[in-house]
């Protein structure tokens, strides 16, 4: 019999299970079910071959020589393992053999994705044998070609296997992202593969501290807009460079349950909308009001490996959060905290306490490496009472979190509903993949 005071929450591999008691009133966000693809495979195929604004995929490497896949780190459930195969054999057929290829796993500033990791990303252990794969790494001037300045003034370097490859495949997943609005398409590109000096211009304070750099925002989003920027010269780059194909991208959403529910493929612009327009049917919820205690997750593994990448899930539904709610995330850390470098953005926070901590990130010329991450933790710390349920982090972790330990997530329901009686509560087991709306007047 179902429990519908009741929810499993995300948590790691496997599930941490949460019941809020009565007097409370208990709304569980998920998304509405999605019909997964009944053939997968005969997807991938049609949405290759008939492509939104763009040649199908066979035609575009045409008299092509060489051929770049750009796949997301391990941070992204993408399907590649129902992605690679057919793109590989279109190349193939047209002419671009697999040694011509190559497969750059787009890392950003993360870590690069090595032995079995690096076999769950590609997904096919046939692909990864026969086919150059390559972590990108940000740092690593040498592999990188300067492109140029937007005339917002981002600097913008890419990686050299892309910038130089007759035909481009950008492949990613469409799904809520709490600064750029929807990830995929152009955001696989930048920061996937762009220099450091680029990713910390995206990520300063002039992006992240604009209130439309937010999660489900696109149109009005200058995070988005600079993105697109960048796509633009990544491709007047490739006319000017006189090659052979073009760039396609291949969006994915999914279900639940991680089985393929969307895919297209196609000009870069025009099939990420479409993508995302099918993904907010889903992932938006109107709520009719804010709740007083929202208790979410951070999606489970892979994205809850971190505390860097547990921000996004107190990040997301803050819409829904009342004013000084209480939200708590329930997030595994398997992975402890994240970076060196943000350790070193939460401890200058911790030091430096959150007002100087905030005005200190505007002076500064680049972003440091992922204190974007504590300015975004500053969105939620300023919403309200945040608080972190986890067995892998430490004390000396849990020091410089920022947020209120919880080691007893049922305990913590039971205590405040006990105080406080019937608030208004809000279960997220998916977390950041679900975004909690307020309905408003029109």
């Amino acid at each position: 019999m179902t429990d519908d005071r009741a929810a499993d929450l995300r948590y790691g591999h496997g599930t941490r299970r949460v019941r809020v008691p009565p007097p409370a009133h208990v709304d569980v966000l998920r998304k509405p079910p999605m019909a997964p693809l009944a053939d997968p495979g005969a997807a991938v195929a049609a949405a290759l071959d008939a492509p939104v604004a763009a040649p199908p995929l066979s035609a575009l490497a045409a008299g092509a020589a060489s051929a770049c896949i750009v796949v997301c780190d391990v941070t992204r459930p993408v399907p590649n393992g129902l992605l690679l195969r057919p793109i590989l054999d279109r190349l193939q057929a047209a002419g671009v053999p697999r040694e011509a290829v190559t497969i750059l796993v787009a890392t950003g500033l993360h870590r690069p994705n090595l032995g079995e990791e690096l076999r769950r990303v590609i997904g096919d252990d046939e692909v990864l044998a026969s086919v150059r794969v390559v972590n990108h790494v940000a740092r690593d001037e040498g592999t990188l070609v300067d492109l140029g300045v937007t005339a917002a003034g981002t600097p913008v370097s890419l990686q050299r296997a892309f910038v130089e490859a007759d035909v481009r495949v950008l492949t990613g997943l469409v799904e809520p992202h709490f600064m750029a609005g929807y990830s995929g398409g152009r955001k696989v590109l930048a920061p996937g593969i762009a220099g450091h000096r680029t990713i910390r211009t995206l990520h300063h304070a002039r992006f992240m501290g604009d209130p439309l750099a937010a999660t489900a925002e696109i149109d009005a989003n200058p995070l988005h807009r600079e993105l697109l920027a960048i796509l633009a010269m990544a491709e007047a780059r490739h006319a000017r460079d006189g090659r052979a194909g073009g760039t396609l991208a291949v969006n994915t959403v999914i279900d639940e349950a991680r089985r393929l529910a969307f895919v297209n493929a196609g000009a870069c612009v025009a099939s990420h909308a479409e993508a995302v327009a099918f993904a907010r049917r889903s992932c938006e919820l109107r709520v009719a009001e804010p709740y007083d205690l929202i208790v979410s997750s951070a999606a489970g593994a892979p994205l809850d490996a971190t505390y860097y990448q547990t921000v996004k899930g107190m990040v997301t539904p803050l819409e829904a959060l009342a004013d000084g709610g209480e939200l708590v995330i329930a997030s595994a850390c398997s992975e402890g905290f994240g970076s060196p470098e943000f350790r070193a953005a939460q401890a200058r926070l911790a030091s430096l306490g959150r007002r100087a901590f905030h005005a200190s990130l505007a002076r500064k010329p680049l972003a440091e490496v992922d204190e974007w991450q504590s300015q975004m933790l500053l969105r939620a710390l300023h919403a309200g009472r945040v608080h972190l349920h986890t067995d892998g982090l430490h004390a000396a972790d849990l020091s410089l979190t920022g947020v209120e330990p919880c080691p007893d997530l049922q305990g913590f329901v039971d205590d405040l509903v006990a105080r406080r009686g019937a608030v208004r509560v809000a279960l997220i087991p998916e977390g950041p993949y679900v975004v909690p709306r307020l309905a408003r007047p029109a």
